[in-house]
């Protein structure tokens, strides 16, 4: 059997390759276009980037642990360096959280162009039916201007209100919130601000946000496959729930580098980007001073300012879209981390020394290095033992659970060869999540993964997730697997341990192994059955 060089490295562990860096391709072939790819691929020092500074980046964060999935840069239009950490990889979708914001933005500023609405119309005329009986002066004087800056005058971030509301209606629930001060004069980071900016686009075009943008941005850079969280109603979030590549979010940034020009085409008034780019309003955030902290650069129309007079969209846990038009730069990065500030430091410290105004001499030794990181970035695996001797007892042999809260009434676990087939049942059916041992296995999964997330908005339509799973031994007595949701951020690990014919199984999410909390679902008890 022939392995192709991606087979090979999912063999050993290492998942998905960087398709531009790979180690072993000729120098002439990796700086070629690659077929399937829109953007132009080059050697770093060609377009005047130090691989050196690249690679220092990629070491740094790993040393520092900040969990990245995938990062690409892009200079003078050509992708210099790409990466992803397997399981993922570069044709897998990605949450975005708040990054999803720049695209309603730009949603907002493409109705604007086509006379749909201005920056300065009220948010109650677009909904008359939807105010409250008594609509306060605050509330009449906010603008859709206040919506894109974060200023609409509320105190606290309005989405915990929408979200946890029973009012299905979240619009309606939007406008009955106090207004505490004048519009334009108060900035809170507010996502249910940026869901009015959707609904908006939606009550005049009679399309979601998704649909709006497609035709006008997304076929236009060739970005398929986007999908998008919607509230109870059918409208995208907007401040959150888009997904997309990592490199459609490359061309994203590049598209607001050229001012809105796409292969020779106007996309976007260049107007509307130096608004949507520029200060607009102070903005809060961070704990550092001003000098050192990307939150406190100022806001634009959901766009932050940066320091090194850049401007980026991002969102929770690292999801980046970084512009530095000094530099014709743009880089792209996913990732599930604690410290987003963190990874923006690095690349200013590492990537962004390296990038000069003219091409740089090539040095074939450290291009290598590169390369050959690139092409071999992994997310650690589980340390533990391929096998146990309690293996082969339990196998394939089901254990009846406890009541609980989960109502999951039994679980087994079947062993193979090199993998392991966990499969748990409850009141939604029977539910199998096949593991690589000591390697991914990708596959898909039925089971709900919106416990895991940040946000309990759903993709309209989907019932399955793409998973990468893998587990091990850690003792004689324990298996540990990991179940990454490789278009998402997130993971969980789930431990099941054996004692005397029982079995517990205790999950814990991401989000709680990342805030050191406690994981709210249950350990699951029971014993095996006859």
């Amino acid at each position: 059997m022939v392995l192709n060089r991606r087979d090979f490295l999912e063999k050993l562990g290492f998942g998905a390759l960087s398709i531009g860096l790979i180690s072993q391709l000729p120098m002439s072939s990796w700086a070629a276009k690659v077929p399937g790819l829109q953007l132009p691929r080059s050697l770093p020092e060609a377009q005047g980037v130090a691989s050196s500074g690249i690679l220092d980046f990629v070491n740094a964060v790993e040393t520092d642990k900040l969990n990245l999935h995938s990062i690409m840069v892009v200079r003078h239009g050509n992708v210099v360096a790409e990466g992803w950490w397997g399981p993922y990889a570069p044709d897998l979708k990605h949450t975005l959280y708040s990054l999803s914001k720049s695209f309603t933005s730009t949603a907002v500023g493409l109705a604007v162009a086509e006379g749909k609405l201005k920056v300065e119309d009220k948010v109650v005329s677009f909904f008359p039916k939807d105010v409250p009986a008594t609509i306060s002066a605050n509330l009449a004087a906010m603008r859709v201007k206040d919506l894109l800056t974060m200023s609409t005058g509320h105190d606290t971030d309005s989405t915990p209100s929408l979200r946890n509301s029973a009012e299905t209606n979240w619009v309606k629930s939007f406008l009955a919130l106090p207004v505490d001060h004048e519009p334009g004069s108060f900035f809170v980071y507010n996502s249910g601000a940026t869901y009015m900016l959707s609904a908006i686009v939606q009550k005049l075009t009679g399309q979601t946000v998704l649909a709006y943008l497609t035709p006008r941005l997304f076929k236009p850079l060739n970005i398929e496959g986007a999908d998008w969280e919607v509230d109870p109603g059918g409208i995208n979030t907007g401040g959150w729930g888009l997904r997309l590549k990592t490199e459609d979010i490359a061309k994203f940034g590049q598209l607001y580098l050229q001012k809105g020009i796409w292969n020779g085409k106007r996309i976007i008034a260049e107007d509307w980007i130096k608004d949507a780019t520029s200060f607009e309003v102070q903005s809060k955030g961070g704990s550092r001073k001003k000098e050192e902290n990307d939150w406190l650069q100022g806001y634009g129309y959901q766009f932050w300012r940066c320091r090194h007079d850049g401007y980026r969209g991002d969102g929770a846990y690292g999801q980046y879209c970084i512009v530095l038009p000094k530099e014709d730069l743009v880089i792209a990065i996913t990732s599930e981390t604690g410290d987003m500030q963190g990874i923006l430091d690095q690349v200013w410290n590492h990537i962004l020394p390296g990038v000069k105004s003219a091409a740089l001499p090539a040095d074939k030794q450290v291009t290598g290095q590169l390369k050959q990181k690139l092409a071999t970035l992994a997310v650690p695996l589980e340390k533990g033992k391929s096998t146990s001797q309690l293996a082969s007892t339990i196998s394939g042999k089901s254990f009846g659970i406890v009541e609980n809260s989960l109502a999951v009434s039994a679980v087994s676990l079947t062993f193979k060869e090199d993998g392991c087939d966990f499969k748990m049942k409850d009141a939604q059916g029977e539910h199998v999540i096949s593991c690589g041992i000591n390697k991914w296995k990708i596959g898909t999964t039925d089971l709900n993964i919106v416990p895991l997330k940040l946000t309990a908005t759903i993709i309209p339509g989907e019932t399955k997730t793409k998973i990468a799973a893998s587990g091990a031994w850690t003792d004689d007595k324990t298996f540990e697997m990991t179940w990454r949701f490789i278009e998402s951020a997130h993971y969980e690990v789930v431990k099941c341990r054996f004692d005397e014919g029982g079995i517990e199984t205790e999950f814990m999410r991401s989000l709680a192994i990342l805030g050191k909390t406690k994981d709210v679902r249950p350990v699951l008890k029971g014993k095996l059955m006859s």
